[in-house]
């Protein structure tokens, strides 16, 4: 048997032993009010980062005996049907249940509602105070002007990804002209806003051929702006475009002819990878942390483990892995569940990550710094593959602990211990 297939085994036998002598909880768990569209057109992403935090939690935290000794970890599910209006009803319950950890990350128009509803909240009841884990929300707001101490973003934001992405695309002499689409809220305005300052600042003479929003999670039919992309002549373009809006984007675009490279943050996963296909080779681009391949032993270990329990899903944030370690350490770390010791636990963790690199989260501003990958979709040298499709993202570029010097405008207010 070769060495990733022993390595699989071992870890299905280890994991199954470790879940038969594990005596049943005698203790309260810790519970995480994950907070994510579990209905809706964005359900699929909910329902793949649910599964995830679910795996993680089962796996990495409560098979090695939780957290403070006796203690699991628990995944509360709630539906916020992609909603802030939702996600602000679904926070008071969590705060109701007693919950002290809230776990979002779909969408930054959420993620913003959240941070501002919970950093009023503790101000204003000190006794209820909750910590807010942002896996995925990438507003570059939310750890600059927006900051507080009760938010802690494990991704990388959304200027740290494209500043990853235009060094790549200024270093392609073929591209002179950029068309820019994006979905019509807080994250996709950012992603805009940066292409068009970082492009402006790399490559002055490439010229920005098409800047266009569409509304979040509306559109059915994507053939018309493919069909705009393709007349513009661009020779790049460059999308933040998630989920649904993802794959009807994609699919519209290979339909209509554009074989332009397509620099997205989130072109894989979730039906995207198999939409795109054998028209995606060597076209597709995606910004990410995290090294799928070749992948780090770990990481290969782990993700032939969740496919045994998810056939149908994919370890598509690896982030959520690392938010699940890194929460458990900070736990053991503070020797306690209130959410104060915990953020200074997590104040300056440094974590070896599943995908290989080192995470970092920084002080000044609550944004984990790590390594980011630009990688492309293709089905050569591909051992982890996504959508179960034989393509997968293998690794083009890597900046090294990327945004590590990036500037923050966060003045962050702490309280007394």
């Amino acid at each position: 048997m070769q060495g990733s297939g022993l390595r699989h085994l071992l870890f299905v036998v280890m994991s199954t032993l470790l879940a038969a002598v594990q005596p049943a909880w005698s203790t309260e768990p810790v519970r995480i009010a994950f907070i994510a569209p579990l209905s809706g057109p964005f359900a699929t992403s909910g329902e793949a980062a649910l599964h995830q935090f679910q795996y993680a939690v089962d796996n990495l935290v409560n098979a090695e005996g939780g957290v403070l000794g006796d203690r699991p970890l628990k995944i509360v599910p709630m539906d916020n049907q992609i909603s802030p209006k939702e996600s602000l009803i679904q926070l008071k319950r969590a705060i109701g249940e007693g919950i002290r950890f809230i776990a979002q990350g779909s969408s930054s128009a959420v993620a913003n509602a959240l941070t501002e509803a919970i950093e009023k909240h503790n101000r204003r009841n000190p006794d209820q105070r909750v910590l807010f884990l942002n896996y995925a929300a990438v507003d570059p707001a939310l750890t600059n002007d927006k900051c507080n101490f009760w938010h802690f973003r494990f991704d990388a934001h959304a200027d740290i990804k494209m500043d990853a992405l235009t060094d790549v695309i200024a270093e392609n002499d073929n591209v002179k002209r950029v068309y820019v689409i994006g979905q019509d809220y807080s994250f996709g305005k950012a992603v805009a806003d940066a292409a068009v300052r970082m492009l402006g600042e790399k490559r002055p003479d490439i010229e920005i051929v098409g800047n266009e929003l569409h509304p979040i999670g509306k559109v059915k039919d994507f053939s018309p702006y493919a069909s705009k992309i393709k007349a513009s002549d661009a020779d790049a373009v460059i999308t933040g475009n998630w989920g649904a809006d993802m794959v009807g984007l994609g699919k519209a675009i290979i339909d209509v002819g554009v074989t332009a490279p397509i620099y997205t943050y989130y072109a894989a996963w979730d039906g995207i990878t198999a939409t795109f296909g054998e028209n995606g080779e060597g076209v597709i681009r995606l910004v990410h942390e995290g090294r799928r391949n070749p992948p780090d032993p770990r990481f290969l270990d782990i993700w032939q483990g969740f496919k045994s329990v998810y056939p149908e899903s994919d370890v598509n944030q690896a982030r959520i892995f690392s938010t699940v370690e890194i929460l458990a350490r900070a736990i053991d770390a503070a020797g306690n569940t209130d959410p104060v010791d915990v953020a200074y636990a997590l104040e300056g963790m440094e974590h070896d990550s599943l995908l290989g690199g080192r995470l970092y989260m920084r002080p000044d501003d609550h944004q984990m710094i790590q390594d980011l990958h630009v990688s492309v979709h293709t089905k050569n040298d591909i051992v982890v593959d996504e959508d179960n499709s034989g393509y997968g993202l293998l690794a083009e570029r890597t900046v090294e602990m990327a945004g590590m010097k990036s500037p923050t405008t966060c003045e962050m207010q702490r309280p007394e211990r």
